[in-house]
């Protein structure tokens, strides 16, 4: 069995006081990664110098210079130039443990069938707790169909995701157009984009991805009932551009069961969701309840 390959993906701009820490995370990594690549988006606050005085000269680091495009700009770079099996990103304002890329190997390497994995995240400097999915390991199976109808978000913050290079290249094909819309929170093109395109996914708690709370923080130092809605009807968007690329349409809530009998284990939370969905199907009162019932009770034998 051959090992998996990683490309760490870090994107900055103007985080001179940061940006270290994060490159310095995996170049520490007990798994090596096969590329270390750093694309400045045009940053006017020195840390591109920075960069190049500390790496400019060592072999483990790609640095990439760009104009200031924004976020899904610099993941564009970044993808465009890495060479691995997977890439796993990392925002140049957090950092990782050093057993991050160690434990996304022990899956990648057995698990040929998994295309996305994200992990939990450790909050640190102005805030501190867990973010998670779950409090275990779930394979989520495919997820296209609840994120087509409900918007469901299926992944984590940059720093926590990772996928297999294919699926990196197909969700950051996109119009030059949205780069415009997505200068800020362009995870929700990696997340997004694979659930529908039809990735299989996969949560993994680490315990390994430190996500920094400050005030420069471009999601969350941002939130305002006027940046939800636009978060949410760019979000909405972008779903139906996936979608119709793969010709998915309204008539997909048919195969709700389908997808869900992809999920081995799904939490309660994710099998109310899916009853949900089944409820919302077009056909008579009655089928609507047996299915969803069938789902509850499939999710209860299932359950970890």
């Amino acid at each position: 069995m051959q090992a998996t390959t990683f490309a760490v993906v870090i994107t900055s701009y103007n985080y001179r006081d940061f940006v270290l820490e994060a490159v310095e995370s995996a170049l520490s990594q007990t798994r090596k990664a096969a590329q270390v690549i750093v694309v400045d988006d045009g940053s006017t606050d020195g840390s591109d110098i920075l960069l190049r005085e500390r790496y400019g000269a060592d072999e483990r680091v790609t640095l990439i210079s760009s104009v200031n495009g924004g976020q899904l700009s610099a993941f564009q770079h970044g993808v465009n130039a890495a060479r691995a099996d997977v890439v796993s990103f990392l925002d140049s304002d957090d950092c990782w443990g050093p057993e991050y890329l160690a434990r996304l190997g022990e899956l990648y390497d057995v698990r040929a069938d998994i295309d996305f994995v994200f992990s939990d995240l450790q909050l640190f400097d102005q805030q501190n707790r867990v973010m998670r999915f779950h409090d275990r390991a779930v394979d989520l199976g495919y997820t296209a169909i609840s994120t087509y109808v409900l918007t469901q978000w299926y992944g984590a913050p940059t720093s926590a995701l990772s996928m297999r290079m294919s699926w990196a290249l197909q969700v950051l094909d996109l119009p030059g157009s949205f780069q415009r819309t997505w200068r800020l929170s362009a995870d929700n093109c990696l997340v997004f984009g694979c659930s529908v395109l039809g990735a299989h996914k996969y949560y993994l708690p680490t315990g390994c991805v430190r996500y920094r709370i400050h005030g420069k923080n471009g999601w969350w130092s941002n939130q305002s009932p006027r940046i939800e809605y636009v978060n949410k009807m760019t979000s909405s968007a972008l779903i139906r551009h996936y979608a119709a690329r793969v010709g998915m349409g309204p008539e997909c809530i048919e195969f709700t069961k389908l997808e869900f009998m992809t999920k081995p284990q799904p939490p309660w939370s994710e099998t109310k969701r899916y009853a949900r969905l089944v409820m919302m199907r077009r056909i008579s009162p009655w089928r609507k309840w047996e299915r969803a019932l069938n789902i509850l009770r499939r999710g209860w034998r299932l359950r970890g």
